[in-house]
């Protein structure tokens, strides 16, 4: 996600970067780099863990005022690397460091704090989990005192999720990938093929011009903001279309973040299934990964809901990342075709060779898959009782550690990045077309995770 005042590659109106000037590019370089170094780190016989701090369980403020003073060092360490991290190759992508930096230390500062509150003994009992709690501040924020809009160049929320997800690959074993990647791939083209079509259809027989009628498809069929935008310059739409669809995504995906993860519970799902289902019907990265983790802390705190935390963000990350998001290119690439063989009197100057796939594929995702592999080659080579003495407390749950930061980043950007008034302005033509695909997804997404395919998300990473 990302805020409608920015504007993005492939959006009409934004300056064309080389690809090894993107934040996907970047994000699987300190991704991997991250994972690198923490897997050179144990071979040497240390860890990276030392680094990778995050506030630990307590029960009191005098407690947690010890913890943080004991490892304010630590605190001071890690916010130096990610300053020097997302602070060096922000402004290798063109943003100014004297606007980077400031709004990187509020973020830095509000995320140790949230994540704070989420390790409190009584954040279960009342539902303050970080991702929500981090969205909710922004959007107070945000809505309620006027930042200098300079300080959006430092909510990068793409940027981080990507990052995030490239982390994540770490903690998501291969196999896993492999022999869900199936059924993730197929629940996700019966949900994207529907929804498209839907939103296309309610476009169109309300007047609304072809290609925002696609921007609008894409936006609620595949990836949200990212598929937007793709499809926006894929098929030549007017400058204005792109916001348009991006706002409208923002909306729903804001809703989304509460509404699923509370009917999901109502319902008892297992965290498997509800992950998926979240997967399937949430319209950003970012966003779903606020509704996965916040469902996923119900595990073991919530009678009636069975499955562990990592099930419901391993099978979201199967639906949304490896199923949903490798639509985009394919997406981007078709309409490209369509607009220019049958759109004729638009004027569309797009490209619509084969080499459109790989332009629009959300590359981040090969990071993903290459920590992954990495660790997966690892683990491999030990048994589960070395696993959970060595490589679990070295290196997996630092990783695990980085990967919480990266995503808090995330989730409060979105918040800071968010204005209400901006939201209201995308028109009720636009925004009818896009919820009726809404309804489309949230319930067949529903049938084919709980019903279809229920079996096999409930039983995700069990033995």
């Amino acid at each position: 996600m990302a805020s409608v005042a920015q504007p993005m590659d492939g959006m009409p109106g934004a300056p064309s970067r080389a690809w090894y000037h993107t934040e996907d590019v970047w994000a699987i370089v300190l991704g991997v780099g991250l994972v690198a170094a923490a897997v050179l780190a144990l071979a040497a016989g240390g860890s990276i863990k030392w680094l990778a701090v995050a506030p630990q369980k307590w029960s009191s403020f005098e407690e947690l005022g010890q913890q943080l003073l004991r490892n304010a060092p630590r605190y001071l360490a890690l916010f130096a690397l990610w300053l020097a991290l997302f602070g060096g190759s922000t402004r290798a992508l063109g943003i100014r460091s004297a606007q980077f930096l400031p709004a990187f230390a509020l973020l830095f500062l509000a995320s140790m704090g949230i994540i704070a509150l989420g390790a409190w003994s009584q954040a279960e009992r009342y539902n303050l989990e970080p991702p929500l709690v981090a969205l909710a501040i922004g959007l107070l924020i945000s809505n309620s005192i006027v930042l200098p809009r300079w300080l959006d160049a430092g909510f990068r929320v793409e940027y981080y999720v990507k990052t995030g997800i490239v982390l994540l690959g770490a903690t998501l074993p291969l196999t896993l990938i492999v022999s869900a990647g199936p059924v993730a791939i197929l629940q996700a083209g019966v949900v994207s093929l529907v929804t498209y079509a839907v939103i296309f259809f309610v476009a169109t027989r309300l007047g609304l011009d072809r290609r925002l009628a696609a921007t609008l498809g894409a936006g609620g069929a595949v990836c949200g903001v990212s598929a937007a935008i793709a499809v926006a310059g894929a098929v030549g739409a007017k400058k204005e279309h792109g916001p348009i669809a991006i706002t409208i995504v923002i909306f729903w995906a804001i809703v989304m973040i509460f509404v699923l993860p509370l009917v999901a519970r109502a319902l008892q799902l297992p965290t498997g299934v509800a992950g998926a289902w979240i997967g399937t019907s949430e319209f950003a990265d970012a966003a779903g990964f606020a509704a996965a983790q916040s469902y996923g802390a119900y595990a073991g705190a919530v009678p009636g809901i069975s499955g562990s935390a990592d099930a419901a963000v391993n099978a979201f990350t199967l639906m949304k990342v490896i199923g949903r998001d490798l639509w985009i290119g394919i997406w981007a690439f078709v309409l490209s075709i369509v607009a220019v063989t049958r759109w004729e009197a638009t004027g569309i100057e797009s490209r619509a060779g084969a080499g459109e796939i790989w332009r629009r594929f959300p590359k981040f995702v090969i990071g993903f898959a290459i920590t992954s592999t990495i660790i997966s080659l690892l683990t491999s080579a030990y048994g589960s009782a070395e696993y959970g003495k060595l490589l679990k407390p070295e290196l997996v749950n630092p990783i695990k550690n980085l990967r919480t930061w990266a995503f808090t980043f995330c989730f409060l950007s979105i918040g800071l990045t968010t204005r209400w008034r901006e939201l209201a302005s995308a028109g009720a033509r636009p925004f009818l077309a896009f919820s009726s695909g809404v309804v489309v997804n949230v319930v067949l997404g529903f049938v084919l995770s709980t019903m279809v395919f229920g079996a096999y998300w409930a039983a995700l990473g069990t033995p």
